[in-house]
């Protein structure tokens, strides 16, 4: 059986499924008295052909004076060439925005693999005359190998590709496709940034979701309206396939669009926040300290340590406040300031929480190793014994109380 045949099969089984969960979401073939509508009936765009055939290409402009939720179109064009510096670890540096192309695919299925194929594929870019989208569309499968040859062309004027979870889905789903049509990718000459990772270092904290479009509505104030849902995006495509009613692709042209730019304008925001602490400004305490840890992970030390210290005037939730003090006692004693952590660990000593026998045992440390004070130590740990007990808390104890001198007392004659 063929890939084309083996996904058609797949498809047959979770249509029966989907069907079941969307009730009346599927239309009626086309009979033989209903005209069939051909792309250019619909949408603004052009047959175009290439060296392995043809296939359609559309283009969308959202005009500099329009907005997209809070970011203004315009604003995108005054972004710096060193914006994306340190989001991407200094891979990416001195690029101007008219060099940064945003991608997303739609494609016919969600799970990857050989036999899935990306069928519309979204490039955004930042023009004079706005934010443009070109979408290259194939009308059947053997329009797939014009599709790419034309996709790579297009990608040779950028030299930043920026993607959303497009390092593990939409570029490896690509580069699986240019191998099946005998193509060399052409992501190789690009910088590849996944704002995906970026958001969620940000916001991960501050929100149950990072999905782009949960991110659209809260960051950027934008509320879709008969949206398409992604599941449904393979199932309407294999109905164009089979009926070629081009009118049933339209929502997920719109899908597509508006994704990537979204995408714009979350990067216009994300990689602000990966400034040095003193050059950016937070709302909410829950975003500095995911931004804390992503400064600790690069060991920037100090940058993480100011961060972590507003975010603890920012009303924190319980958790992440008790968390947060932990890891600022955690980062002085690793610069060597012990007495530092101390104020941090004998807060959270002194409160119920679920860090609190961590605190004690910390407060122990302090006391026998920087302070040589034993019968402080074992007070400490004694008091973490009680909230968890523990082998190793009872050992540490019957170790402080040996080196407790004992009392001496005066004999009686």
């Amino acid at each position: 059986m063929s890939d084309f045949q083996e996904q058609l099969a797949h498809l047959r089984r979770r249509i029966a499924r989907i069907d079941k969960k969307y009730t009346g979401a599927r239309r009626q073939p086309a009979t033989n008295h209903q005209p069939l509508a051909a792309p250019e009936e619909w949408l603004d765009g052009q047959e175009i052909e290439t060296s392995h055939g043809r296939h359609y290409e559309f283009e969308k402009l959202y005009e500099r004076h329009r907005r997209h939720g809070s970011i203004g179109i315009v604003d995108l064009e005054d972004l710096s060439g060193d914006l994306l510096d340190p989001i991407s670890n200094g891979q990416i540096r001195g690029v101007p925005p008219a060099k940064w192309c945003f991608l997303d695919t739609e494609t016919t299925g969600l799970a990857g693999g050989s036999g899935t194929y990306a069928f519309l594929v979204g490039v955004g870019r930042i023009t004079p005359q706005g934010f443009r989208v070109r979408q290259f569309f194939m009308r059947d499968f053997d329009e797939e190998a014009s599709l790419l040859s034309a996709l790579t062309e297009h990608l040779k004027q950028f030299e930043v590709l920026i993607t959303y979870n497009g390092r593990t889905y939409d570029q490896p789903l690509l580069e699986t496709r240019f191998r099946m049509t005998r193509q060399r990718p052409p992501f190789s000459s690009l910088e590849h940034l996944d704002l995906l990772f970026g958001a969620r270092r940000l916001w991960n904290l501050r929100f149950d979701s990072c999905r782009l479009v949960d991110l659209e509505s809260q960051i950027l104030g934008v509320e879709r309206q008969g949206d398409l849902p992604g599941e449904l995006i393979p199932y309407v495509y294999f109905e164009y396939v089979r009926t070629r009613e081009i009118f049933q692709l339209l929502p997920v042209f719109h899908h597509n669009a508006v994704d990537i730019l979204t995408l714009a304008c979350l990067t216009a925001i994300v990689p602000r926040a990966f400034q040095a602490p003193d050059q950016t400004e937070f709302a909410h305490g829950a975003e500095m300290v995911g931004l804390a840890r992503w400064w600790r992970q690069a060991e920037q030390h100090e940058n993480a340590l100011a961060l972590f210290r507003q975010a603890l005037e920012r009303n924190l939730p319980d958790d992440l406040l008790f968390r947060t003090m932990l890891d600022i006692a955690a980062l002085e004693k690793k610069l060597g300031r012990e007495h530092a952590a101390l104020p941090m660990l004998t807060d959270l000593a002194a409160s119920r929480n679920p860090l609190q026998a961590t605190a004690f045992v910390e407060l122990a440390k302090y006391y026998e190793h920087r302070e040589k004070n034993y019968a402080m130590a074992l007070e400490m740990t004694r008091n973490a014994i009680e909230i968890e007990d523990s082998e190793a808390l009872r050992r540490r104890a019957a170790r402080l109380q040996k080196r407790i001198p004992a009392v001496k007392t005066s004999r009686l004659l």
